[in-house]
Formats: C-alpha cells, structure tokens, sequence
C-alpha cells in the first residue's frame, strides 16, 4: 500500500521533553532519538512523531487533535498510564463501538485509549 498522503507523522509539544520521554519509555516502551535539546522523535508506535521543545499543550477541549490508542485490555493500559506518571482526566466510558478513557502525559497534552469491546 502507497503512503503517498497518508498520515505520516506527528508532533507534539512538551514543555519538559526528558520527563515526556521517561513516561512514554515506562509506559509503551517507546525509543527515541534526540535532534539537539529541544526535539527529541519517536518510530514505529502506528506513526512517527516528535516532541518539540514548547509552553503549549495538545488538549482537545481547545481545538487540539487527539491521538488516540489502541488497547487490548483497557484498564490494563489505564493503571499502567498512572503507574508511570500519567494522569486520568476522564474515566473510561462506553461509547457506539467501544469503551475509551482520556488521559494526559507529564507535559499536559491529552490523548486517548480505546478497545474494541
């Protein structure tokens, strides 16, 4: 299959980029490679991406797209996200094809976790 426009990478701000890096290493055992002190990029986690040195935060509620995980056993992946530093900001609900939960990391951006059932 052709990449040719597709989703190809994101970025995300992150006001502390070593304690963003910590969290996502615990949680999802994520690699990174460090481009100088204010970017650090992430591979192979469904789409490549970065965090960029920046005040700002990635929350929905403010216009911000979410990025959105997918888990096989969602409380699971909930009590993994508080063990390594993560915050819950909404409670896993049941929604027309799922259940999902929002949380944020150490730098405040807000993503999500959803399964199937």
């Amino acid at each position: 299959m052709s990449k040719h426009e597709k989703i190809d990478y994101i970025e995300l701000p992150a006001n502390d980029i070593a304690a963003n890096k910590d969290f996502f290493s615990k949680a999802f055992g994520w690699e990174f490679e460090d481009f100088g002190d204010d970017y650090t990029a992430f591979a192979n986690q469904g789409v490549d991406g970065g965090f960029y040195k920046a005040d700002l935060k990635s929350v929905a509620s403010n216009g911000s797209a979410l990025v959105v995980f997918l888990s096989e056993d969602l409380e699971a992946t909930e009590q993994k996200i508080i063990d390594c530093g993560g915050s819950i900001v909404q409670d896993i609900f049941s929604f027309p094809g799922g259940r999902r939960f929002h949380f944020t990391d150490p730098c405040g951006n807000e993503y999500a976790a959803w399964c199937k059932s």
